[in-house]
């Protein structure tokens, strides 16, 4: 008889949002970092972003059980990558935020389907199947990708200040957490609806510490703001692995 698989991702909680968050905005600073400050372009960037993507999934698909430092490295390797792909997208590609939002808007629905067309469900916890788990870190990819052009699309197209994109973005995060304690509306769906909009609230917000303060940002740097985010993602890491010790101890 084959050993029962464990399950590999995070529990959907409020710990797991607030990491999420964070995560976002680091990767929306350090994807800046590499592309801006060091002047690397998008296509350099993107190249190192995507194999640190790849190193950190191989080591995630490779582990037996869930560990806290392994998934949320993979969660930060998307958000950075997810940066260099928006804006290879406008400024290589030269499609723009829009039409490339609606690429990753397409991606993202056809990953999805398949995903839905082989489990029958979309739930991401638990999961202990390979093959959903990797339906899962491809459509948080996409997500991530999206959100962080959706996010340039309200501060570049639509001229809005990086406070202004976070509000936007705070509020539909706030509708869909009143959706889901006072509708039936479908808690998967409500679930992807938040996972993409929490990436442009992490790339508004990182934006918002990093912009100069004639175009209303903090001008912190993205050196400063990346290192800022590191520290919570390193103390929030902790906390998460502390949790799991203790679920572990009380499920024994």
């Amino acid at each position: 008889m084959h050993a029962e698989r464990l399950n590999k991702v995070a529990e959907i909680s409020l710990l797991f949002w607030l990491m999420k968050i964070i995560a976002t905005t680091l990767g929306e600073t350090l994807g800046d970092f590499l592309s801006m400050t060091l002047n690397l372009g998008y296509a350099a960037s993107l190249g190192i972003t995507f194999l640190f993507f790849l190193l950190a999934l191989t080591i995630q698909l490779a582990s037996k059980r869930y560990i806290p430092v392994f998934f949320w490295l993979v969660i930060i390797a998307t958000t950075t990558v997810g940066t260099e792909i928006s804006d290879f997208i406008d400024r290589s590609w030269h499609l723009g935020y829009a039409a490339g939002s609606l690429l990753l808007v397409a991606l993202l629905a056809a990953t999805l389907f398949f995903w839905q067309q082989r489990y029958k469900s979309l739930k991401v916890y638990p999961i202990k199947e390979r093959d959903k788990e990797i339906f899962y870190w491809t459509a948080i990819l996409f997500s991530n990708s999206l959100g962080t052009a959706f996010g340039d699309f309200l501060t570049d197209n639509l001229a809005l200040s990086y406070a202004a994109g976070a509000l936007f973005t705070i509020g539909i995060i706030a509708l869909v957490v009143l959706l889901h304690y006072t509708t039936s509306i479908n808690e998967v769906i409500l679930f992807w609806i938040a996972f993409v909009f929490t990436r442009p609230f992490g790339a508004t917000f990182g934006d918002l510490l990093t912009k100069p303060l004639a175009k209303g940002g903090l001008n912190l740097g993205t050196l400063n703001a990346s290192l800022v985010s590191i520290a919570l993602m390193v103390v929030l890491v902790l906390l998460s692995h502390r949790k799991q010790k203790q679920s572990l101890v009380e499920s024994s």
